[in-house]
């Protein structure tokens, strides 16, 4: 019950308050699963870019941190391609930082700045954060690339300029992330 009424008040608020850049709503009227939409910031490789993330709220929230993917590909050294996110807030202590005093909202929010200011020396994909670190022209090159690719919202004449579209609320973006380069296996952390 008190997941139920405390989900409800976040969404409410996310709903008339939300943060800059950031969406989220009930995904089939299911308290426990919702969909959540980060604009991609000014000045990064993912700007102009709308990234659809899925988040699934377990049993035990607020005392467990939401799971959260990225439902769109994106290239970044601290999200994989299955779309998890490598960040302290969605991991219980002694590793990570979730505390019952965080929300959605607040989740949602540091997932946004990690895009902006990944964290090379925590990667999930090892070959970008190499990347990120070492030749970070080409890391903002392909970034780029996979955002204008799977991130960039064509509108062809569906969507008027103010206008919700429920097409894009509804779509589906469970696609496939193209491949990376085989890297051994050791190579990748899963964090969890």
């Amino acid at each position: 019950m008190q997941r139920a009424t405390r989900l409800k008040r976040e969404l409410q608020m996310l709903t008339t308050e939300p943060p800059p850049g950031i969406s989220c709503w009930q995904s089939d009227d299911q308290v426990d699963d919702l969909r959540a939409q980060i604009v991609g910031g000014a000045n990064t490789p993912f700007e102009g870019g709308l990234f659809a993330l899925e988040i699934k709220i377990p049993e035990r929230y607020p005392f467990e941190p939401p799971k959260i993917r990225f439902l769109t590909p994106i290239y970044h050294p601290n999200i994989d391609n299955a779309g998890r996110i490598c960040l302290d807030a969605l991991k219980l202590p002694p590793k990570g930082a979730w505390r019952p005093s965080l929300n959605i909202s607040t989740v949602l929010t540091s997932i946004q700045l990690l895009m902006a200011e990944p964290n090379p020396d925590d990667p999930l994909m090892a070959d970008i954060s190499s990347e990120f670190k070492y030749n970070k022209q080409v890391y903002l090159d392909k970034a780029k690339s996979w955002t204008e690719k799977h991130a960039i919202q064509r509108n062809n004449g569906q969507v008027k300029s103010g206008e919700k579209s429920t097409e894009l609320l509804s779509k589906d973006y469970s696609r496939k992330r193209e491949p990376l380069k085989e890297q051994p296996q050791e190579s990748k952390r899963v964090c969890l």
